[in-house]
């Protein structure tokens, strides 16, 4: 693949090839939309769900803590007879000190393994970072808009659980 043809598809917002910092941009805009949907991105709980008049509950769980980052996963839960589905399942991982979030993919982040420019496996990677953040952004909107949020009241915090950690 060469550096003239890895980002044929334009970027979304402008039109123009895509770079990394539109994708820096959208991290940027996942978190003001997290921030909005969860006031305390210090997650001071283990797992809370959001319940919604004009939706399916949303779980919330935290997977990860530390000082200056998180890792959670947003989730529908789905049950049928075989058993317990999450569905859309998307772990994000939220940078705190930075102001960003990115969706993660099965609770990893891909391995950055690019040598130059034209690193195929570095081109695949950015463009499912594109997709799954665009993703993440689309449904913390829809989210928004149908009342979901995590505000302070009613949440299970956990004891001892200071924001100065």
């Amino acid at each position: 693949m060469h550096a003239d043809t890895a980002y044929a598809h334009p970027c979304p917002c402008c039109g123009k090839p895509r770079r990394i910092a539109h994708l820096i941009d959208l991290y940027e805009r996942n978190y003001q939309l997290l921030e909005r949907l969860i006031p305390e991105l210090e997650l001071p709980f283990e797992r809370v769900v959001s319940k919604s008049a004009s939706d399916l509950p949303l779980h919330l769980i935290v997977v990860e803590r530390s000082p200056y980052t998180s890792e959670l996963r947003l989730t529908y839960e789905f049950e049928d007879p075989s058993g317990k589905h999450l569905e859309p399942d998307l772990w994000i991982r939220v940078y705190r000190d930075a102001r960003v979030a990115e969706a993660l993919h099965c609770g990893a982040r891909a391995p950055w393994t690019a040598t130059d420019e034209g690193d195929p496996v570095a081109h695949k990677f950015l463009d499912d970072q594109w997709a799954r953040n665009h993703t993440l952004a689309k449904w913390l909107e829809y989210l928004l808009e149908h009342g979901h949020g995590f505000s302070i009241a009613g949440r299970p915090r956990l004891s001892g659980f200071s924001a100065a950690r």
